[in-house]
Parts: C-alpha cells; structure tokens; sequence
C-alpha cells in the first residue's frame, strides 16, 4: 500500500472524482434516452440502462464519500468509513440486476428480431460514452492514489465495465448498420454479462471493509518496521489493522523497558503514532505499553496473539516481534 496524501488533499481529490461521476452519468443518461428513442437499438438500450443506473449509484456514491469524512460521534465513535462500503454494495446490487434485466430485453429481441434505426446516431453517443467514461476513470484512478476509497472504488470499477461495454456496443451497431442485425442484441447480451461479473468483483471489496479485514502482509510488515525503528521498543505483538472506508485502524501493544517512568514510556509511544501518522496520515493509531519480560494477558475476547505472525510462522499462541539482540 503505497502511502497516501494528507487527508485534506486527498478528500478533495476524491470529492471531484464524484462529482464529475454525477455529472457525465447525467449527461449520458440525457444523450441515450434520445438517441433510444431515434434508433431502438438494444445495444443503445443496454448501454442507456447502465448509464441511468450509474447517475443513481454515482449520487449514492457522492453522498457516502462526504458522509464516511464526518468526524466521529457519540453513535460512531469510530467514524463513519464503512458508509462508502454500504454505498459499494448497493452500487453492485444495481450493476447485478440491470445485468439480469438485460439478458432478458436481449433474449425476447434475439426471438422477435427488430430493426435496428438511426445506426449513425447509435454509434455517436457510443463514441461520445467512450470518451467521457475514459476522462472519469483517468480522475477516479488518480483520486485512489492518493487515498483508498471503497465506494469510488466500486464507481470506477462501474465505469471501467461502461467503457469496456460501450465498446462491445459500438462494435454491435456498426456490424448491425453493415446487414447483420443480430450482432446488436448479441452486444447488449454480451455487454449484461460483464455487468453480471463485474458486480461480484464490487460485492468483494465492499466485503473486505464490512468484515474487517486486515491491510495486506506487506503494508502490515512495513508498519513493523517503521514502529521498531526506535530502538527503546523492545518488541511488538498483538498488531490489529483494519479498514474502515477511507480510513485505517490500527492498534498494537509495544515493549519496553520496565524500569521506565511512565513519562518516558508515553514519549516513546508518542514517537512511534507519529512515525505512523507520517505514512499513513488517514490512520488512527492505538499503541499499549507492556513492560518486557513482565507483559501478563489482557482481558478481551480476541486475546490471543499477533494474529499475522501466528498465521505466517505456523505456531500456535501469543506470537511476538522482538529487536534481536
């Protein structure tokens, strides 16, 4: 995981990635409806369905981006992050049934073959989809460089399939326009399958947020490193991460030497958040002094060790990193 800008510059990069979201869903939703209305084409049709369920997605997406940057509250004393988790499922949600709506628009088409009209006009605001899509999902991905963000995640993977959709759509109206009429609803097909696909990849990484699942191994193993740079942390063990939309969880418990004053135990903690906040400055950092050699066992009922060590060395137990000697 690559280390994000501060939260002020990377929110609003990810702000503008979905406003502009909500902006060229409404204009293609626009441009589609009449350009279906000159041509009916179920290709057109496919693509139009995506697009207006796109501008609903997007302006979920809008709202649960600004609404996971609130600050915490007495209800969410740890924020309100996996609001854009929420937002990715019902984006996915949406993705799956328009997919399953149009295979079935295109299968009664494939058995009742209609013509197809106005194919100059269809294959215009395919080219003109094609063009806004691929300026979005150029803003999207810059914006998730800069900060991890799971419901424009889910939008950019929406558009991406729009763009890859949108041009299965252009290639079946042009041979359409060229005698081979059932090439169209063979597109729209094709284009409801991908939806289909693309909606259990969103289902996925929205998961990965509501359950809670940890940073990979090597942004966990980077975290080691940089909090045991200080050489007066003797150890660390009992590493939690965790992501909660655009931010991180992160807690641990440290050791030290017991002969320490709490003062200087406190100040060496301090040090170490602050080496974390510098990488990861969208985390909240919770770090436990354990004296070494004199830690005992904490209440909780995940008690139980470094989960990533004891996954990765085999061993059963606490699992503990310590500075070698």
């Amino acid at each position: 995981m690559s280390a994000p800008t501060s939260p002020s510059t990377a929110a609003s990069h990810v702000a503008l990635a979905s406003a502009l979201s909500v902006t060229v869903s409404a204009v293609l939703v626009a441009t589609k409806a009449v350009v279906l209305m000159l041509s009916g084409s179920p290709a057109i049709l496919a693509s139009l369905t995506d697009s207006g369920l796109d501008l609903l997605a997007s302006l979920i997406t809008f709202f649960a981006v600004r609404y996971a940057r609130t600050p915490p509250d007495k209800e969410h004393p740890f924020g309100h992050g996996k609001a854009e988790a929420f937002s990715a499922l019902f984006q996915g949600a949406l993705l799956f049934a328009s997919g399953a709506l149009i295979m079935q628009d295109c299968l009664h088409i494939l058995l009742h073959p209609q013509p197809a009209r106005a194919s100059t006009w269809s294959i215009a605001v395919l080219v003109l989809s094609l063009v806004l899509t691929f300026v979005l999902v150029t803003v999207q991905t810059r914006a998730l460089k800069n900060e991890q963000s799971v419901a424009v995640s889910a939008d950019r993977m929406h558009y991406l399939t729009d763009f890859v959709t949108n041009i299965i759509g252009l290639i079946g109206v042009v041979v359409a326009a060229a005698g081979f009429p059932i090439f169209d609803p063979l597109a729209g097909f094709v284009m409801a399958a991908w939806f289909l696909w693309t909606a259990i990849g969103v289902f996925r990484e929205a998961s990965t947020h509501l359950m809670d699942e940890a940073l990979p191994d090597d942004a966990v193993a980077h975290i080691r490193e940089v909090v045991m740079t200080d050489p007066r942390i003797l150890g660390l063990h009992e590493l939690r991460t965790r992501l909660a939309g655009p931010w991180i969880l992160i807690q641990m418990h440290v050791e030290l030497d017991p002969r320490l004053s709490l003062a200087d135990a406190h100040t060496i903690i301090i040090a170490a958040e602050n080496r974390l906040i510098e990488v990861y400055p969208n985390a909240d950092i919770i770090i436990h002094p354990d004296p070494k050699g004199l830690a005992e066992p904490h209440a909780g009922v995940f008690h139980g060790g470094d989960v990533h060590e004891a996954e990765s060395g085999g061993a059963s137990g606490p699992a503990t990193a310590e500075r070698q000697a």
